[in-house]
């Protein structure tokens, strides 16, 4: 399986598969080759005689001026056990509940009209016609504020580029508008 490029002079293989000195090398030159540091470059930080084994492991503790008042407070009111695992539980889900609320809330302010356009596509029954109800007065009371502005601009800008034609194309045909 060897072949006599594959071996020096020696029979051995070769270690060296790459050109190294004195040859043309895709390769950038080595470190030694190099030529050594101008007296233009700044000195070194590298010590010589530096030992890692004489840096310090730690750094010295920062002696600070505590508040009484501080110190007082941990003695008044010390911290409490850490938490367990049902405290973490129960912690993670107000975080969830109090996120879903948040999100719910922004939804009913800017994107009220989503119920209201709901309870048209569905049948007519009890449920859809109280949605509609409920929808309509909310969609009043909120475009007297201005909340529906945001929605209504994108709307908007959204069939603004939809109606958009190329020169010589048939016009975009007319829209109705519905919320």
């Amino acid at each position: 399986m060897t072949d006599e490029k594959d071996q020096n002079e020696g029979g051995g293989f070769r270690l060296e598969p790459f050109p190294t000195q004195g040859a043309e090398s895709p390769f950038p030159p080595l470190y030694e080759s190099l030529p050594p540091p101008t007296p233009a470059d700044p000195p070194s930080d590298w010590i010589e005689t530096a030992d890692a084994h004489d840096l310090p492991t730690a750094p010295e503790p920062v002696v600070e001026r505590v508040n009484p008042l501080v110190t007082l407070g941990r003695f008044a009111f010390p911290p409490g056990p850490p938490i367990d695992d049902d405290g973490l539980a129960a912690r993670d889900l107000r975080w969830t509940t109090q996120t879903l609320v948040i999100a719910g809330l922004f939804l009913l302010v800017f994107n009220a009209v989503s119920p209201l356009n709901w309870s048209h596509q569905q049948a007519p029954g009890w449920v859809s016609e109280t949605v509609e109800k409920l929808s309509e007065a909310w969609v009043g009371q909120l475009a007297q504020v201005g909340t529906d502005m945001p929605r209504q601009g994108l709307r908007d800008v959204w069939f603004d580029l939809k109606d958009a034609r190329f020169p010589g194309q048939a016009p975009a045909p007319e829209r109705g508008d519905t919320p």
